[in-house]
């Protein structure tokens, strides 16, 4: 993400903007070429597709105990069961819910401090810059993880949307340093002078002239945030500080580690969460080299 793709006279002053149709077909003709795009797009649907389908056929209690105890993946059990006798799949697909919806949640709230701090400095400049920069920096110095488990320790009843309320407010720094930098860029284009002669206020500014430009970097942007907070909800999981209630995929690593599953040898108890958040993350960072190919002309395969 090193441009900001569709910008005006964002690859060469000289160079004649193509319409707005054109730009779409465009984008779309080489978006239907790329692999990248293409296979990391798919498996992230699919995956969607499980986890918004597949608690509908499982049941409503993941940690019900329904078959026989370490029972291997079968016709009936398709992932086995744990040492209690639950049914690893219908865990497995609650997860992968629960998993979505932290990476929306949590991402979506890191991206709309991170752009809202980045679009602000970006434009205003001066002193204004100048005090959202030293708070992006204040935070961004903190160990995010250290004042997440801290946060995360202290509260009686953790959910999905506390946990990500949380990963959303340590995890937007970055964002903004990356939209600042690219809105200071855009800032003194002629078509942003020309709106601000016209007498705009300055959030409409921001949200018809500046924001539309970047939107394919505001979507990689929110992609990445959004694997982020997977990755972080995952670790919190892992060492005891997930929700309390309900299942996702990095509490069923840390119930498979805490009953010594690898010990026990049950590998289908600890394989399919690991694998899950594996794949996940894999395939929205490949999704995000493909659309940073598609988006940045000087990237793409002719």
């Amino acid at each position: 993400m090193t441009n900001v793709a569709g910008a005006s006279g964002a690859d060469g002053a000289a160079a004649p903007e193509p319409s707005g149709e054109r730009k779409v077909s465009e984008t779309l003709h080489f978006a239907r070429r790329n692999p990248k795009l293409l296979i990391g797009s798919s498996i992230v649907l699919a995956l969607l597709l499980i986890g918004l389908i597949g608690p509908f056929f499982v049941g409503d209690d993941p940690n019900a105990y329904v078959g026989p105890k370490s029972q291997p993946p079968n016709g009936e059990y398709w992932l086995g069961t744990t040492s209690f006798g639950q049914d690893i799949w219908a865990q497995f697909v609650h997860g992968l819910r629960s998993t979505f919806l932290i990476g929306v949640f949590g991402g979506g709230v890191a991206f709309v401090i991170g752009t809202a701090v980045g679009f602000v400095a970006g434009y205003k400049g001066g002193i204004v810059d100048e005090i959202l920069n030293m708070i992006t920096n204040v935070v961004l110095v903190l160990p995010a993880m250290v004042v997440l488990i801290v946060a995360v320790a202290y509260l009686d009843a953790r959910g999905v949307y506390v946990q990500g309320l949380f990963i959303g407010l340590t995890s937007w720094p970055w964002a903004a340093r990356a939209v600042r930098s690219q809105t200071l860029s855009l800032a003194t284009r002629d078509f942003v002078d020309l709106a601000r002669l016209s007498g705009r206020r300055t959030w409409r500014i921001i949200t018809t002239e500046v924001a539309p430009n970047m939107s394919s970097y505001l979507v990689m942007t929110f992609i990445l945030l959004f694997g982020s907070a997977i990755l972080i909800a995952a670790g919190l999981d892992f060492i005891g500080l997930g929700p309390t209630n309900g299942v996702s995929l990095g509490l069923m690593l840390e119930s498979a580690v805490a009953w010594s599953a690898l010990q026990l040898q049950i590998w289908w108890w600890f394989i399919p969460p690991g694998l899950g958040i594996t794949t996940l993350v894999g395939s929205l960072y490949i999704l995000n080299v493909g659309l940073d190919e598609v988006f940045n002309p000087k990237l793409r395969e002719l």
